[in-house]
């Protein structure tokens, strides 16, 4: 009987901890808005060349923000609209200022992640898309980035 207490106790206090450390996981998570934002910052490209991002210092990986024209609001609300037209492009998150999709290949169906943040104090949009698995993307993030950003200048979104 005290043995299958112990037990049961080990039990509860290990469904504790770890619902403790699930807690605290969700409150960084909501401290960043989703997606890979870490101090109002998106997280940085792996050393690997599949990820570009308008926060990155190499330039291997830098490609410019989109540019924000009118309203911040209003042009956060454009490129949301720009990244809804992308092909096989999921939008799983977007709150005030921050959007995070999955992009998926055409061909093996592989997934990318690309997110928008608003940098209302800046005027700008920052960017990042980033393969999830594997080594090189053959360009395909920076592409992508481009692709938005010419769709975003058209106005293909409206």
């Amino acid at each position: 009987m005290v043995g299958a207490l112990r037990r049961a106790l080990r039990i509860v206090v290990i469904v504790l901890v770890l619902a403790a450390l699930a807690m605290a996981g969700r409150l960084v998570l909501l401290a960043r808005k989703g997606g890979s934002v870490v101090q109002e910052r998106m997280a940085s490209c792996p050393a690997s060349p599949n990820c570009v991002s308008s926060q990155e210092e190499r330039a291997s990986h830098r490609v410019e923000p989109l540019s924000v024209v009118g309203s911040p609001s209003d042009a956060f609300r454009r490129a949301a609209e720009a990244v809804r037209t992308l092909p096989r492009t999921t939008i799983r998150t977007e709150e005030s200022g921050y959007l995070h999709a999955e992009c998926a290949s055409a061909l093996f169906g592989f997934v990318d992640d690309l997110e928008l943040e608003l940098d209302q104090a800046a005027g700008v949009i920052h960017v990042r898309s980033a393969s999830r698995v594997g080594h090189s993307d053959l360009g395909v993030n920076r592409r992508r980035v481009e692709r938005l950003r010419a769709a975003l200048e058209r106005g293909d979104q409206d």
